[in-house]
């Protein structure tokens, strides 16, 4: 009897009928709406049980708070901002779940390759754009430099972007020193280290790394491939966390499982658009998750039904 209403709970989640939902990313030009426009072209083009419609947003910062409000299905969240959501940090614990995870994001610095500029500490008192306004990266950067007990708008000349496409043409023609971001084929960094004067990364040292751990133990020692951008024939290391896919708390089981199940069957045409969907995976999920209890029981339904859990 137990098998038999799996299998019936398993083929109602697997109903032909197309659901249609909706994934928040972030403002245009930065990695969020890239990735999630690869997600939807992905999905959509190879699995009829769901239909994705993305909504361009502030970012991280506004797209947890339009879960909550039942605006949105779906959503990405850098990681520092669902560290605070989920912990309760400067508000209340957000009731969400985790479908997915997206990709690591290393965060760092990127400069032009003729900048004069080596550490860290030699931007202090720079003009630097650190990211849209409302994007996690701009906390990830936050977390970074208070271990290192620095502050952006105190000891530098902060910059907060209306557009995350707007920071790499202010690298490329001098009127910021350095762009902050992170991850995998981000594109501000492709531009910039597709510029005239190509582009070089700057990221806390050794020691720089293990005092902001020490002291923001969430964050996670991550590396950038070598090969990642042009130019760039070495592997670089920094400290970051994993962006996740967030769903409302409200969302059926059966459409947690068809969209997973859905992103599973699309990894490979969605790796195709861009790089850092490689990370995109079931396994990663499981393993990115703080808690078990956080991911979405329709998730964790199609994990258990391919043999991961």
């Amino acid at each position: 009897m137990r098998c038999l209403a799996a299998r019936k709970l398993t083929s109602a989640l697997m109903s032909s009928e197309t659901i249609n939902l909706s994934l928040g990313t972030a403002t245009p030009g930065g990695g969020f709406p890239f990735y999630g426009e690869a997600l939807a072209r992905a999905v959509n083009q190879r699995d009829s049980s769901v239909y994705i419609a993305c909504r361009n947003t502030k970012g991280s910062t506004e797209n947890v708070p339009l879960l909550e409000q039942n605006e949105l299905d779906f959503a990405l969240v850098q990681g520092e901002v669902a560290y605070e959501a989920f912990a309760g940090i400067g508000r209340l614990p957000a009731y969400l779940w985790i479908v997915a995870a997206m990709y690591s994001t290393p965060g760092m610095f990127a400069v032009r390759a003729d900048s004069p500029v080596q550490t860290v500490t030699d931007l202090v008192g720079s003009r630097v754009a650190f990211g849209a306004k409302g994007s996690g990266l701009v906390i990830l950067n936050r977390y970074v430099l208070d271990g290192l007990g620095l502050v952006q708008d105190r000891d530098f000349d902060a910059v907060f972007l209306d557009k995350a496409g707007d920071g790499p043409d202010m690298v490329i023609d001098g009127r910021v020193a350095a762009l902050w971001g992170g991850g995998t084929g981000w594109p501000g960094f492709v531009k910039i280290f597709s510029g005239p004067e190509g582009g070089r990364f700057i990221t806390p040292t050794t020691l720089e790394c293990d005092r902001i751990l020490a002291k923001h133990a969430f964050l996670k020692p991550l590396t950038l491939s070598a090969g990642s951008y042009p130019g760039q024939p070495e592997a670089i290391a920094s400290v970051g966390s994993w962006s996740l896919i967030l769903a409302r708390r409200s969302l059926s089981d059966g459409s947690a499982y068809n969209f997973v199940r859905a992103l599973d069957r699309a990894h490979d045409a969605l790796v195709g658009e861009i790089d850092q969907a490689t990370e995109t995976t079931p396994q990663n999920t499981i393993a990115a998750a703080p808690r078990r209890d956080l991911i979405h029981p329709g998730a964790l339904r199609y994990f258990e039904e391919i043999g991961l859990i």
